[in-house]
């Protein structure tokens, strides 16, 4: 009988048991709740734009900023920050390994989403580490309308710059269809979704989403403009969105809906957090 009768887990494996293990579990639920927060600060930011008392641009950097502005304020962000890591941990995770229920196709598709998201959570998360560390960074207007001028200088630029608003235009409906064909009611186990309270989560999901969806769809819009203006000025990202929408008719109307639209994300993201389907 061998003194050594263990077998060696291949690296696969040991993906697959961290994927599963009750500490990611923990990680997801926790970054969750920071991701919620993050977004209920900019649907308040978004409100005060469209009473006209803003002061700080409705964007994550923006929540970020008044968020260290409030009592405790570095200890809040530094919480967020590692939140949205560990957020960023689990979908790094997931695109690793997770998704092997489907088949090779979708899986791929999911992975791929996955990683993209786990991007967004870590650049949020750096962000966050940044505003509490007290380092200085520019408005993300400004660092959109910088690498959207670098887009541009390269050659065929501005078919680069207008696929890349096709692609944001294209995620915001299927926001708007997640939000309608109730596709996101996966991420709730059965109990999020029975009840009053499981009802009140799904119309915060359908609000949510669409708000989201309607945000993306605009920041898409402005990136396709930029690139048929070839003015890399005319793209922004979420603060630049609201704002244009707070200049059409009915803007101030308009842009309130759409924020409480993001609050109603932000809570979902709590009640994710709680009745999370993994």
């Amino acid at each position: 009988m061998s003194v050594t009768d263990k077998t060696e887990r291949t690296p696969g494996q040991l993906g697959r048991e961290a994927e599963q293990s009750d500490w990611v579990d923990h990680a997801a639920r926790i970054g969750l709740v920071a991701y919620g927060v993050v977004h209920l600060v900019v649907a308040w930011l978004a409100l005060q734009l469209a009473f006209g008392d803003g002061h700080e641009s409705a964007s994550s950097q923006g929540a970020l900023h008044e968020l260290a502005r409030q009592p405790f304020g570095d200890a809040l962000v530094w919480s967020v920050g590692i939140g949205l890591f560990l957020l960023a941990l689990w979908q790094g995770i997931e695109a690793l390994v997770g998704h092997r229920t489907f088949d090779r196709k979708k899986r791929i598709g999911k992975r791929l989403a996955s990683a993209g998201k786990a991007v967004i959570y870590l650049v949020i998360g750096v962000s966050a580490i940044k505003v509490a560390t007290g380092s200085r960074s520019s408005s993300s207007e400004k660092q959109t309308d910088s690498w959207t001028a670098k887009l541009m200088d390269l050659p065929a630029g501005q078919v680069l710059v207008a696929a890349i608003g096709l692609t944001i235009l294209g995620i915001g409906g299927y926001f708007v269809v997640r939000a309608w064909t109730e596709k996101f009611a996966k991420e709730l186990d059965a109990e999020g979704k029975t009840g009053t309270t499981g009802t009140a989560y799904l119309w915060m999901g359908k609000l949510g989403y669409t708000a989201k969806g309607i945000a993306f769809g605009i920041v898409g819009v402005l990136f396709v403009y930029a690139a048929l203006t070839h003015d890399p000025h005319k793209s922004g990202g979420l603060d630049q969105a609201l704002t244009e929408l707070l200049d059409q008719p009915f803007g101030p109307f308009l842009l309130a809906v759409v924020a409480v639209g993001i609050g109603c994300y932000g809570l979902f993201c709590f009640a994710r957090a709680r009745h999370l389907n993994r």
